[in-house]
């Protein structure tokens, strides 16, 4: 695992590295939308949902998220340990983040979406930026500007 990975993951979503690693899952198996725009909608649903299961299925094999600071995740797996990790309660995790579409607008087969994120537990909302690039029904790739050591908790 990339240390740089660890501990954005750790300082962000408030996640152990051992504990991130030990929770590999066996991957689901991959479903395709019909259009781009489904692909979008399955994936803001299924991250709003926390839904582990329908998120990871719709990243292929050769999947990347790129993260702030040049962190870059390859392949299913390391999206699947992505969300794994985001998809735990807190403080373990940020299940109940609800993500808001701001704008976005479409490039080809690329969604630039400007969103807010709040939860309960969050001291005011947190607004950032994806680009979320389709491929035959999926989610081939995903730059974020996502950085939850920015986040702002309730005491």
């Amino acid at each position: 695992m990339n240390k740089k990975y660890a501990i954005l993951l750790a300082a962000g979503l408030s996640i152990a590295a051992t504990s991130f690693a030990a929770d590999n899952q066996a991957l689901p198996p991959i479903k395709k939308q019909p259009t781009p725009e489904n692909v979008l909608a399955e994936h803001l649903d299924a991250l709003n949902q926390c839904d582990w299961n329908r998120l990871v299925a719709q990243y292929p094999e050769d999947a990347e998220i790129h993260l702030p600071d040049g962190v870059m995740l390859k392949g299913r797996q390391k999206v699947g340990d992505l969300f794994n990790g985001f998809c735990k309660d807190r403080p373990n995790g940020l299940r109940g983040l609800k993500f808001t579409v701001q704008t976005s607008f479409k490039v080809g087969n690329t969604f630039n979406v400007m969103w807010k994120a709040d939860a309960p537990f969050l001291a005011e909302p947190y607004i950032g930026s994806d680009a979320y690039v389709t491929r035959n029904g999926m989610m081939a790739a995903m730059v974020t500007t996502f950085d939850g050591s920015k986040l702002k908790f309730k005491q």
